[in-house]
């Protein structure tokens, strides 16, 4: 008589999950909100600080000088002359030009459309005006005219759009209007050797409802996506843990994302050996260089197979997995961790190797979700990982640049010369490098179309990985401290059997 006893099965309850689509979409709120909010805040800052008493922001009083009749601006244009613009009649703007002779004698200014202005001035030499900065103070100056005389006083012409002359200060005033002008600055009666102090100003009648509208619509959108992001944060339902299975860690029970990532550092790591590692993996270089092109035109092939099967094809999501537990094997060995001396292997497999990578295999993925996870749902990771793995580059006013890695980049460098200087690798500092790591292949998996689960926002650090999913069977030589297998003898089915 034979008698089977199973081990009862432990009670397993729902576990916590997000739901990444409105997570997503708050964050992008927020990431449209916060630069809204700030340019509100700045222009409200700037309006209340920056203009005078009569609400024009002006420059600072500078001297101008030419040996000519005139100084003119260059053609601004405003549009087509008597157009019926939405703003024409609406005080859009107002322009504002002060001008002080510097050896007190009268001075002219005008503003006029630009081709009565060009008739006027005729051959007669003056200088036109352009590329005018403030900070610090330079133009450029192009000379028109031949020479020649001018026929009358500018104070006796009536095409001025605006005007205003006499000895001491002047200032002239006009509102923006439809059309092409030129402004002009003169000597009251038209002679040579122009020296003037000349400021200008503006005002924007719309600034104060556009700095209130822009903070206005900046805080909204973050509040919506504030809500958005705790909406999508909470659980479907309500949150039980789940019991563990006899023999499994209580890390198991809480695995959220099929993929596995894990690195064990050398007990005893060679100080220099890091400076020449970039070397020694360059076969590896070049063999993943041609795998990720192999990479890309898979993930490509899945894309459709998803689209219309439901399915990523068993064989070509094994060989990317397989691509990406390659690249990790040699960034832990040579770029983005160097916690082994160990040579990687050239193998797509499991093996032995301190470093390893495993994406649980999904039987089914969403035929919507392909459409917009890699570059929308994704974002704000790819926002992230730029800023763990790109180059930054900056600019100095010579031109000079000085490009700097990512943080992952700078902190495997640190990590090298404690190494080198000290002959300690901190443990610490290994853990954040390994977390950083597992973020990004999180993201890569995603990304590539391998699952529909959302990575999560939380940097899981250490050697093994507390949050992956554990592969249901896993090869003879899989490496027991990594966490990607247990042992044969622990995986035995637990049974009583008499006969």
């Amino acid at each position: 008589m034979t008698t089977y006893t199973p081990t009862p099965e432990p009670r397993r309850t729902a576990s916590r999950r997000t739901r990444p689509v409105p997570l997503v979409i708050g964050i992008l709120l927020a990431l449209v909100g916060f630069p809204l909010l700030l340019g509100g805040l700045g222009l409200g800052w700037a309006m209340a600080t920056q203009r005078d008493d009569d609400g024009f922001f002006s420059t600072p009083t500078e001297q101008l000088t030419t040996e000519t009749v005139a100084l003119s601006s260059e053609v601004v244009n405003f549009g087509e002359a008597g157009s019926d613009d939405w703003w024409a009649d609406g005080d859009l703007a107002t322009v504002r030009l002060s001008a002080r002779s510097a050896d007190a004698s009268a001075v002219f200014i005008g503003i006029a459309p630009s081709a009565d202005v060009v008739r006027y001035l005729g051959s007669a030499s003056y200088d036109e005006i352009s590329d005018l900065r403030t900070d610090p103070f330079d133009y450029s100056v192009t000379r028109r005219g031949t020479g020649g005389d001018l026929s009358a006083t500018p104070t006796d012409q009536g095409f001025w759009t605006a005007q205003s002359s006499g000895p001491g200060t002047q200032t002239l005033t006009w509102d923006l209007e439809p059309g092409t002008y030129t402004a002009v600055v003169m000597n009251v009666d038209g002679s040579p050797e122009v020296t003037i102090d000349l400021s200008a100003g503006g005002r924007v009648g719309w600034l104060t409802p556009l700095a209130w509208s822009l903070s206005l619509l900046g805080g909204a959108l973050i509040l919506g996506g504030a809500l958005l992001v705790v909406y999508g944060a909470r659980a479907p339902g309500p949150r039980v843990p789940r019991q563990a299975a006899p023999g499994q860690p209580p890390e198991a029970v809480r695995a959220d994302t099929p993929v596995t990532l894990v690195g064990a550092m050398d007990p005893q790591l060679n100080r220099g050996l890091w400076l020449v590692k970039w070397f020694l993996a360059i076969p590896h270089f070049v063999v993943l260089a041609l795998l990720w092109l192999v990479f890309v035109v898979l993930t490509v092939v899945a894309f459709f197979a998803i689209l219309v099967t439901g399915r990523y094809p068993r064989g070509l999501f094994d060989i990317n997995v397989g691509i990406l537990r390659w690249s990790w094997r040699v960034q832990f060995y040579a770029t983005a961790a160097i916690g082994t001396d160990r040579y990687p292997p050239f193998t797509l497999d499991h093996t032995d190797y301190p470093a390893d990578l495993n994406i649980a295999y999904a039987e089914r993925l969403s035929r919507g979700l392909v459409l917009v996870k890699s570059w929308l749902l994704a974002l704000p990771h790819l926002i992230v990982l730029g800023a763990l793995v790109g180059t930054w580059q900056f600019s100095d006013a010579d031109g000079s640049q000085l490009a700097v890695g990512g943080l992952i980049g700078a902190l495997t460098l640190a990590a090298g010369l404690l190494l080198l200087f000290t002959g300690r690798y901190p443990a610490p500092l290994f853990d954040l490098l390994v977390g950083l790591n597992r973020w990004v292949y999180r993201v890569t998996a995603y990304v590539a179309l391998m699952t529909d689960t959302y990575p999560p926002f939380r940097l899981d650090q250490g050697p093994a990985d507390p949050r992956g999913v554990a592969p249901t069977s896993s090869p003879p030589d899989a490496p027991a401290a990594t966490g990607l297998g247990r042992p044969a003898e622990e995986r035995r089915p637990d049974r009583e059997v008499e006969v």
